[in-house]
Parts: structure tokens; sequence; C-alpha cells
């Protein structure tokens, strides 16, 4: 089954100058965990609410000095829409990849699928 099939269209995105009170905002208003940093409409990284607490918290750093580029993952992996979902699983397993954006045939950012619709998907198959 192509993973364009099971990934989430309403994708919730940001550019990699938003503030992280932004983000944090919006992660809030949307009740997410993550946040696809975009460049036009290719994606470029992203910014988890750990990301948040990890780099921002933790070190201690202020955060009105802070966007997106300063604490997004650098090394983004992404999947192609017509890819299959044991390619998926498979990337986010060996990666550690919670997260896994989705793109077209032009890098686009098309949808994102997570370990929790994996989970859920598998549940329901066993039902």
């Amino acid at each position: 089954m192509p993973i364009e099939n099971l990934a989430r269209s309403d994708i919730i995105t940001a550019t990699t100058d938003e503030s992280i009170h932004e983000l944090a905002a919006t992660m809030q208003d949307e009740d997410v965990g993550s946040v696809v940093i975009v460049n036009g409409d290719a994606p470029v990284g992203i910014v988890t609410d750990r990301d948040l607490t990890m780099q921002v918290l933790a070190e201690r750093t202020d955060p009105d000095e802070i966007v997106a580029e300063d604490v997004m993952s650098n090394d983004l992996q992404t999947i192609e829409h017509d890819a299959g979902f044991y390619e998926a699983t498979e990337l986010m397993s060996e990666r550690g990849i919670r997260r896994l954006p989705v793109t077209g045939a032009d890098s686009e950012l098309n949808g994102i699928i997570t370990v929790d619709d994996l989970n859920e998907l598998l549940a329901d198959e066993h039902q």
C-alpha cells in the first residue's frame, strides 16, 4: 500500500524564521507535537515539542532570540508519496524517527505519517 494512502494531509507548517513562541502556540492550538518547517513547498526541517524542551528550556537559552531554524532537525528524513508501508516503517525504525514527512514527485510536502498513525493502523488490522 502506498504511504500516500496512509499519510495525513493536514500538516502544520511554518517557515524557518518563525519564532519559537509562535511554534509553541501553534502546537498548542492545533493539538500537535510537531511543526514541519518549509521553504516554499519543500520541507527543510521539523520542530517537535521535545526540541523546544531540550534545546531551549534545558539549555536555558533565551527564547526571545530563537527561531525555527535554530531548533529544527537539520537532517530531515522524508519519504516519497509512492513508497510502501514497509519502506516507511523500516526508515522510521532505523533512524529513530517518530514523524516522517511525505513528499511528492517535485519534493513538495504532501503529508506526514507518525508512529502513532502506524500503531493505529496495526491495531485496526489486528481487529
